[in-house]
């Protein structure tokens, strides 16, 4: 069939208007880290640990001090913080999709897809971890990681004191972030560098999902990032303990893999070398993130790109006794979230609570897509371009399994250990360590009350199943 001419210039004109709203579109380029805290980015005022990137990407752009990670329902954490960024869905709710979240890939509603929707070219390299495959979701997907990079059993319950220590975090031998013979983070930024040189056809803006493993165990980077961590540098936290009271009652006893790293009872010792090896990863993933910059920069798409870097939740090492993610604790729940990009203020600071995963509901509006109904968290925007001061959230939900439940709210955090018929309450805002459990102060009552009631509305309201109120009844 044969179409008149006037109908052959409109869909050409038609044709040339999409491409041009697809080429002047921001791309956006989404860095991830795993087990990474909040207080490990030198920017933050943290100087324990060298970050020149990180610092340098916070300049760029507004850091939110307080974001956090919803909880999970797994062991590992990773696992629901990454299916909730993905799907956009709340804890409980992305942990009843969880098995079946190719099934939300065959409807075509997991964030890469919402984006390719709005006209992007996706690409995703690193950590994934998701019930579906990678390459089914993205353009291009390469070098698709699991969990974690392959361990050994020395890399566990160590050092011992007056015993030689059989790990060495620079032994490429070993294999785990060597394996394949270049270290993991390295072909992270090898692959950034590779996708920005990829044409897109009509100048396709592009969606990067870009997830290091570093700096989950076994943590290991070449030796010359050790060096810069002596053991005389590295401090032990200051709500060290040697052992939490409530280990056992909370999930967190030997029986836990990543509790297991270090020797129970905790040594000082101990802490400083797990935390050497922590940093001495996390300025290596540094290097790689300049790199990325770098190329960025390079390439010449710099200027129109949004950056957010954050991680999929924090990690212990040592504070309270702990050495994992699976806790309620600020150095656990709460993770670094920078965000640079066209217009976004550079070197600000906001303190309004977010959760990590509202990454996915800001990059479908800087792309002009629909937000689905299904989508839970909230864009950042509002927050970025000064429309709104306050978080989208009256208060900030944590859970881990049927054992930990917590509500951080006003500055105050309350957390409920059911099975142990426990509550902890801490003033976060005067107390950032979570030192001092007030809890049992007869002028808290009604404080511990009112927080509380706050946490059972918010289960009913997130479709948590976990009653906590018999076990708590005379708390």
């Amino acid at each position: 069939m044969r179409f008149p001419s006037a109908i052959v210039l409109l869909l050409g004109s038609l044709l040339c208007a999409t491409a041009s709203a697809a080429a002047s579109r921001p791309n956006i380029l989404f860095l991830f880290a795993d087990d990474q805290s909040y207080e490990t980015i030198r920017a933050f005022g943290h100087t324990d640990i060298e970050t020149p990137n990180l610092d340098r990407l916070a300049k760029m752009g507004t850091t939110f001090t307080h974001a956090y990670n919803m909880g999970s329902w797994s062991g590992a954490v990773c696992v629901a913080s990454r299916t909730m960024l993905i799907t956009g869905r709340s804890v409980w709710d992305a942990e009843a999709i969880y098995k079946t979240t190719d099934k939300e890939r065959q409807a075509g509603v997991l964030w890469p897809q919402l984006l390719k929707k709005a006209g992007y070219r996706t690409y995703m390299t690193g950590k994934w971890h998701i019930q579906t495959d990678a390459a089914k979701c993205f353009d291009v997907a390469r070098h698709v990681r699991a969990g974690m990079p392959k361990t050994v059993p020395a890399s566990y319950n160590r050092p011992l004191i007056g015993q030689p220590d059989p790990w060495s975090p620079y032994d490429k031998r070993i294999g785990g972030f060597w394996e394949g013979g270049e270290h993991w983070s390295e072909v992270v930024a090898d692959d950034v560098a590779d996708f920005l040189n990829d044409p897109r056809p009509g100048g396709q803006p592009f969606f990067m999902y870009v997830a290091f493993n570093a700096a989950h165990d076994p943590r290991q980077s070449p030796k010359e990032y050790v060096d810069k961590y002596p053991l005389d540098r590295i401090k032990v936290p200051k709500n060290f303990l040697p052992e939490y009271p409530y280990q056992e009652e909370i999930g967190c006893s030997t029986k836990l893999r990543d509790e297991n790293l270090g020797p129970m009872p905790r040594t000082e010792h101990a802490v400083k070398v797990h935390r050497q090896e922590y940093y001495a990863l996390i300025t290596h993933m540094d290097a790689q993130i300049g790199r990325i910059l770098d190329a960025l920069d390079k390439s010449g798409q710099a200027a129109n790109t949004w950056i957010f870097f954050t991680a999929d939740h924090g990690l212990a090492i040592g504070h309270h006794g702990l050495f994992g993610k699976q806790n309620m604790y600020d150095h656990s729940v709460r993770v670094p979230y920078i965000v640079a990009g066209p217009g976004v203020a550079k070197g600000r600071k906001s303190d309004a609570a977010i959760y990590l995963q509202d990454t996915m509901a800001t990059s479908l509006e800087i792309a002009g897509a629909e937000r689905p109904p299904h989508v839970f968290f909230r864009s950042l925007l509002p927050l970025l371009n000064g429309k709104q001061k306050q978080s989208s959230y009256e208060s900030i939900f944590g859970a881990y399994l049927e054992l930990q439940r917590a509500i951080t709210h006003d500055g105050w955090k309350l957390i409920a250990y059911p099975k142990a018929g426990v509550l902890r309450l801490y003033h976060v805002a005067a107390d950032p360590g979570e030192m001092t459990d007030l809890a049992a102060e007869p002028r808290q009552a009604r404080r511990k009350a009112d927080l509380l009631a706050r946490l059972l509305a918010l289960q009913t309201q997130l479709g948590d199943k976990l009653d906590l109120r018999p076990s708590l009844a005379q708390r």
